[in-house]
């Protein structure tokens, strides 16, 4: 998925990497509400939340992306850093509070 963010656009700051961490970040916080509503097994919880959708998300390409950018431009790494750090944790609340709504609704 990320290959295609980064074909259709090719910036300074890796935006595919961001795409797919914000939305990986929005199906975990969901994910999440909605298991903890439910309570399946903690197996099945870790299973989901960390085998499957941690293997969407890319920390380790946003890593590897972040320090090529420190050898050239440490400020276009920090920004990297905090739109990554702040947009996936803003989105795990979204999803995390729109699931909740949604089963209360």
């Amino acid at each position: 998925m990320a290959f295609h963010i980064a074909k259709i656009f090719p910036h300074a700051i890796p935006i595919a990497t961001l795409s797919v961490n914000i939305i990986g970040s929005f199906a975990i916080g969901a994910l999440a509400a909605l298991l903890m509503t439910f309570t399946p097994s903690n197996e099945l919880r870790a299973f989901l939340i960390t085998g499957v959708l941690g293997a969407l998300t890319t920390y380790s390409t946003f890593a590897l992306e972040t320090y090529f950018l420190l050898n050239s431009s440490i400020v276009l790494a920090l920004v990297n850093i905090l739109l990554n750090v702040i947009s996936t944790i803003l989105s795990v609340a979204i999803g995390y509070k729109l699931c909740l709504w949604a089963i209360n609704y």
